[in-house]
This record gives C-alpha cells, sequence and structure tokens, in this order.
C-alpha cells in the first residue's frame, strides 16, 4: 500500500478494501485503454481488406465494412509474386531457424559449464559482438565480393544467423538445470553428445521454444538483407514483396487474368490493406503454440548471471 493510502486509511478516508477496488479499476481500465490502442489500426485494416473500393476512403471509425467484399483478397490470391514471396520467405524462416537453434545451443551449453577452459575469455568475446560490429560497409564487401554469396538465402541468413541475447539466455538456462543430471548420464555411460540430445534439449523446451519464436518473427519481418543482396525478384521476400506493393503501384504488382479482372472490384488501398493482413496473419497464428512457454523461457533464462 502506498504512503498516500495508508495515511488516507488512518485518518478513516477510505477502507483498504475499497481501495485496492479502485486501485484495479483503474489498472484495468488503462490496460482497457492500451489494448485498443494496439488493436484498432490492426482492425482497420483488417476492415478496409474488406471493403468497397467506393467507401474505403471514408472518415469515420471504422469497425466493420460498409459493403463487404472479397475482391482484393481474390485477386491477391491469384497474383503469383505474393506466392513467390511466401515460399521464399518460408523457406529463410526453417532454413534461419534451423541454422539459428543449432548455433545458440552449441555456443551456449559450453559455455554454461564452470569447468570450459579460458570460459571467461570466449564469454568476453560473445558479448564484446553485442557492441561492436564491422559495419555494414565491411559486411556488404564480405558478404558479395569474398565469400560470393550475392542473390542467395545464405546472404540474407549468415550475417544475422545468431544472436548473442540468445546464446546469453539460454546459457543462464543450461546453468540452471541441476548438475546431478549429467552426472547420472554420465555414469550410466553416456558421452557429451549424448548428454545434451538426449537429457540437456528434452528439458529446455521452453527457452528453445521463446528464442525460435523470436528468430521465426525476426526473419518473417526481415527485408533490409533481402534488399541488400538480392536483385534477383523470382528470391524476394515477402516483406520486400510487401514493401513493393505499398510503395508501388499495387495493381501491376497484383494483375490477374483480364476475364477474372474484369469481375474484380478492387483499388490501391484494398489491395495494399489485404496484403498486408496475409503478410500478418500467419505469423499472428504462431503465438497461441508458444505462449505457454514464453514466460517460461524468460524466467529461467534470466536467473543467473
Amino acid at each position: 500500500m502506498t504512503a498516500i493510502a495508508k495515511k488516507a486509511k488512518s485518518k478513516g478516508y477510505i477502507s483498504e478494501s475499497k481501495f485496492e477496488g479502485v486501485f484495479q479499476f483503474i489498472l484495468k481500465l488503462i490496460f482497457v485503454i492500451m489494448s485498443i490502442t494496439f488493436i484498432y489500426p490492426y482492425l482497420h485494416v483488417l476492415v478496409q481488406s474488406f471493403e468497397n473500393p467506393n467507401f474505403v476512403n471514408a472518415a469515420g471509425l471504422k469497425l466493420w465494412p460498409r459493403q463487404f467484399t472479397t475482391d482484393a483478397y481474390i485477386q491477391m490470391f491469384n497474383a503469383d509474386y505474393l506466392w513467390s514471396g511466401y515460399a521464399n520467405t518460408l523457406k529463410v524462416c526453417f532454413m534461419g531457424w534451423a541454422l539459428s537453434i543449432s548455433a545458440v545451443v552449441l555456443c551456449a551449453y559450453p559455455l554454461s559449464k564452470k569447468d570450459l577452459p579460458f570460459r571467461g575469455i570466449f564469454t568476453t568475446i560473445v558479448i564484446v559482438t553485442m557492441f561492436v560490429s564491422g559495419g555494414l560497409i565491411p559486411t556488404y564487401l564480405l558478404v558479395t565480393n569474398t565469400l560470393g554469396m550475392k542473390n542467395t538465402y545464405w546472404a540474407i541468413l549468415l550475417p544475422h544467423i545468431v544472436s548473442v541475447s540468445h546464446i546469453v539466455i539460454a546459457r543462464n538456462f543450461f546453468m540452471g538445470l541441476p548438475a546431478g543430471l549429467e552426472e547420472a548420464a554420465t555414469i550410466d555411460g553416456a558421452n557429451s553428445w549424448q548428454i545434451l540430445f538426449k537429457v540437456m534439449l528434452p528439458l529446455s523446451t521452453p527457452v528453445l521454444a521463446t528464442i525460435s519464436l523470436w528468430v521465426v518473427v525476426s526473419n518473417w519481418n526481415a527485408y533490409f538483407n533481402c534488399l541488400l543482396y538480392i536483385t534477383d525478384s523470382s528470391k524476394y521476400v515477402l516483406q520486400v514483396v510487401l514493401r513493393r506493393i505499398i510503395l508501388t503501384d499495387s495493381a501491376a504488382l497484383t494483375q490477374v487474368d483480364s476475364e477474372l479482372s474484369n469481375t474484380l472490384d478492387t483499388s490501391t488501398e484494398t489491395l495494399r490493406a489485404a496484403s498486408i493482413m496475409l503478410a500478418t496473419i500467419p505469423i499472428i497464428c504462431v503465438y497461441p503454440f508458444v505462449q505457454k512457454y514464453f514466460a517460461k523461457g524468460m524466467l529461467m533464462g534470466s536467473l543467473k548471471g
């Protein structure tokens, strides 16, 4: 209880239970207002994607389309450009997830061992990279000239394959697991790889699920590396496709055959809204499956230093 509440209670102005009720009401009201500010922009785009082009620019609060139509989605579903972006993004997300999780585990697990030779030096080297980087131009020259990875998925993935923060969280999680588990596995004849894959990783589901969520969301939303290293439009990821649809002519990028086009009533605004929804819905659907691991993974991964 705050000092003001204690003073009010001592003078008989307000009871403790009544003050707690008022506090809870104010707190819930604040969260409701915050939720509305987060949800309404998404709802606005959703309504706009189903809106008739004649009403899409109408002023006022939009909670439901004035004239419901799915023409924008029909045109988007028939645009090969969008599906090419989806396919490329799924490839990048899967490859990035597999490489990132492997790198995080293989780096974090050894660093969690107190008997690792030069453990402090290795940890310092890893931590320093959080504050010092080679810079954009040297990285670009390394990827394109030295490694020759321009116009390949490796150019998108490798420069950001692992995050130091993920390594630190995973290392702290491994440090929090009971040491007796490894000792028991060693007595049973398990080697280091068997201990890692059969004992440690099954117990690390919360932190690995949390890191996987971050990695997938990051790769799904990433577009800068694609703009930087990819010039072949057939390898553009979804976010670059979405960027081109939003910033350039949506109708030109989502063209369908003339017979279908004559039956559809769309506009640039409805096509842009539909493309945004198609790009965001899949990643939103991922959250419910990993949400139960998120809080546990964050908490257990931040207990030890």
